[in-house]
């Protein structure tokens, strides 16, 4: 079976494959494994994608697209003087993505798209069929927060028991999105989700350009503005290497505490720290945190009662995104080496997840609500923003047993003891009562016997 599995997101673009006989692994465009989801049209007409997109677009802005999925909605984009279908602009993406899967696996016969939780059926359509003008076999939809965190519980340790809830934090290039996710035998659940549109990575970047501006422009606002604003290629080409070295230094910083770079144009040498970043996109950081604590008020829990909080996405990688979760939700999230590809490969490891019965937390551990708990009779719950209604919590039962699997015993009903002890009442049935039994009146027996001769051979 060789699967394929795509997150396509918003900036870039990332793909898992895995074969018959081997271990799942990204593909590789331009030496990495993002794939910058951007298209151009080159002078004849044909979709150039990622990198060589971005390349074309410094000549002729106007054919280009840098984020399609962010247009997603809106029918057909004007590249030039030609309106392009969007399920064209995303086709063409995952055209790229297909070449090279065929290129390394010899074909797809299984393939996985990934989607944000809150899409409807009429976005999921648009993958669909991008999917199918890509020559991809039709796909399989797998909600983003399910995918990673089916990743988390395929990792070694972090299993996440059914009945279980955790929290996903995927912060990307262009948009912010929170969930809540519950286990169960056959997967994942979406309790809660929300998101912020238009807040990611590319905000942090801007903010940082115009923090450059304000501190090296100087009297030559005029030049800096032309940078910004290119009226020609040369000029399109330096704002380009602009933002390219400004996002390499947003990366560096959340390695290092301090960075450099070349401003173009200024011909100037900028120094950048960590704590000027901070202070910079401090607010915007802080609103995904309450977007994310308002996500899991609206699932009906507590902080304390999700098993982990998962950062997801590129620039999830920001020191203090981590910390302002801590800080508001009281939980220290997980952090991964390489947050881009855990969509992708959660997707790929959907059916990998390990079996295991539901865990019923022990006395004043978190609670767990049952399907029924979660969606009484009576009015549906709060949207994400607003306070969840007051309600009273019935009492936690166990999850059903999963196929092949033992019922659980419940607390009350006889044969429950500690492990290795026989419960009062239950040593003389079954089984091990029938030994017990033979092997006593085997003992009686030879006793009989042994009395008899006694009394046989008599005094003398």
């Amino acid at each position: 079976m060789r699967l394929l599995a795509i997150d396509f997101g918003t900036s870039n673009t990332v793909a898992m494959v895995r074969g018959a006989d081997g271990p799942a692994r990204p593909l590789i465009f331009d030496g990495t494994p993002l794939l910058p989801s951007a298209v151009c049209l080159d002078p004849g007409g044909t979709p150039l994608t990622g990198r060589d997109a971005s390349r074309a677009a410094r000549l002729d802005p106007a054919r280009f697209e840098p984020a399609p999925k962010r247009r997603i909605d809106d029918g057909a984009v004007l590249l030039g003087d030609r309106e392009v279908p969007v399920v064209e602009l995303v086709g063409a993406v995952l055209r790229r993505v297909s070449t090279e899967a065929y290129r390394q696996l010899g074909g797809v016969d299984e393939l996985r798209l990934t989607h944000p939780a809150r899409w409807g059926e009429r976005r999921r359509r648009v993958l669909v069929a991008a999917a199918r003008t890509a020559g991809l076999p039709p796909p399989r939809l797998v909600a983003e927060p399910v995918a990673a965190a089916a990743y988390y519980s395929a990792v070694p340790g972090r299993a996440a028991p059914p009945g279980r809830a955790l929290a996903v934090y995927d912060l990307g290039g262009g948009t912010f999105d929170a969930a809540v996710v519950r286990r169960t035998g056959a997967g994942f659940d979406v309790l809660a989700e929300s998101g912020l549109t238009d807040l990611g990575g590319l905000d942090f970047d801007h903010a940082l350009v115009e923090h450059l501006g304000r501190g090296y422009s100087g009297g030559r606002t005029e030049l800096w503005h032309g940078l910004l604003s290119p009226a020609d290629p040369g000029h399109r080409r330096a704002r380009e290497l602009l933002y390219d070295d400004v996002r390499a230094a947003k990366e560096l910083l959340s390695r290092a505490a301090s960075a450099e770079l070349h401003l173009p144009a200024l011909d100037l040498r900028a120094h950048l720290t960590r704590d000027e970043l901070e202070s910079l996109i401090r607010r915007q950081l802080q609103q995904t945190v309450t977007c994310l604590a308002r996500t899991v008020a609206a699932a009906r829990l507590d902080p304390a009662d999700l098993i982990g909080i998962f950062l997801v996405g590129g620039s999830s990688r920001i020191p203090l995104a981590a910390r302002l979760i801590h800080v508001e939700l009281g939980v220290a999230p997980t952090t991964l080496e390489q947050p881009e590809t855990v969509v992708a490969e959660g997707a790929l490891r959907l059916d990998d997840l390990p079996a295991g019965p539901a865990q019923v937390p022990s006395a004043g551990r978190a609670r767990v609500l049952s399907r029924t708990d979660a969606a009484p009779p009576g009015p549906p719950a709060a949207a994400v923003g607003g306070p969840a209604p007051n309600r009273s919590v019935a009492p936690l039962q166990p999850a059903p047993a999963q196929p092949g699997q033992p019922a659980p015993a419940q607390p009350g009903q006889p044969g429950v003891g500690p492990p290795g002890v026989v419960p009062a009442g239950r040593f003389w049935t079954g089984t091990t009562g029938l030994v017990w039994t033979g092997t006593l009146a085997l003992l009686v027996l030879a006793a009989l016997g042994v009395l008899v001769a006694v009394v046989s051979a008599g005094p003398g």
